[in-house]
């Protein structure tokens, strides 16, 4: 059930000069998406922060400078310190930099994730589960399973129902370029566990903000993406000849759209082939 009208109201958008690795300008903003949760964007990454009654729950890091500049915006909120820092998962382009943060007491990530990640050693695991408070907020992690990254987990934010999802669905955006490294059945199947959380408000790690039926969307891509695929491969087809009939144009107006859709079709004709699906 709906509790509340939620609106994305823009708290900070502040412009980096170079000589940060992300081309000659990062774009960096911290904005409210609803109660005490807020977004942070680092260029085309994002991650959420929360500020409870006692202490900031913080998750991606993203990189070090990216870390360092919410630090600093944080200390603008409130005086409250970081008490948790929660990984999605350990890949480097959402996990480095953590130790800009600081000493943090709470340090969580999947059992699967490594010793360390990016210097910083996790001071908490868990296995499928795991819920914690902390000043009048709930946090639910659930992790995905395997697909994308073995120690991918979501989290739901409560009261504010925000889910925070991170690679494995993005609010009308194609997946990322040709599912590298990953069974994309296996993806499939953390979309649907996604699915399976009770929020409203989507906050993903790239895109825009959504609502929990983009999920549900996500899937039903990813879905229709290796019905056409493997039809075409069944029937003879190159990978070559997919990408020039599988065109997915149902979904043109979805981010990433023109970068990614022949990457897709040509990741899920290796996946396919990978899995045994057709010789």
């Amino acid at each position: 059930m709906m509790r509340k009208i939620w609106l994305f109201v823009p708290l900070i958008v502040v412009g980096l000069v170079a000589n940060t690795g992300f081309s000659q300008e990062t774009k960096r903003a911290l904005t409210k998406i609803t109660g005490d949760v807020y977004r942070f964007q680092n260029k085309f990454h994002f991650s959420v922060v929360t500020i409870t009654g006692n202490g900031v729950v913080v998750t991606d890091p993203i990189n070090a400078e990216a870390a360092a500049w919410l630090k600093a915006e944080i200390g603008k909120l409130t005086d409250q310190p970081i008490t948790h820092l929660v990984y999605s998962h350990s890949h480097g382009d959402h996990a480095s930099g953590g130790g800009a943060f600081g000493d943090v007491p709470n340090v969580i990530a999947h059992a699967n994730a490594p010793a360390a990640i990016d210097g910083v050693a996790p001071t908490i695991r868990f296995t499928n589960q795991m819920t914690f408070a902390q000043g009048g907020k709930q946090f639910e992690l659930t992790h995905l399973g395997p697909g994308h990254g073995a120690d991918l987990i979501a989290m739901v934010i409560r009261p504010e129902n925000v889910g925070f999802v991170v690679d494995a669905a993005s609010a009308k955006r194609l997946p990322y370029r040709d599912f590298p490294g990953a069974n994309v059945d296996d993806w499939t199947n953390q979309v649907r566990v996604v699915e399976s959380l009770d929020f409203e408000i989507f906050a993903g790690g790239h895109g825009a903000m959504g609502v929990k039926a983009d999920a549900t969307s996500a899937r039903i891509y990813m879905e229709d993406l290796r019905a056409k695929v493997l039809a075409g491969l069944q029937a003879g087809k190159s990978v070559d000849d997919l990408v020039q009939s599988v065109t997915m144009v149902e979904y043109k107006d979805w981010g990433s759209y023109d970068q990614w859709r022949t990457l897709n079709v040509q990741g899920m004709a290796r996946s396919l082939k990978e899995n045994g699906a057709v010789q």
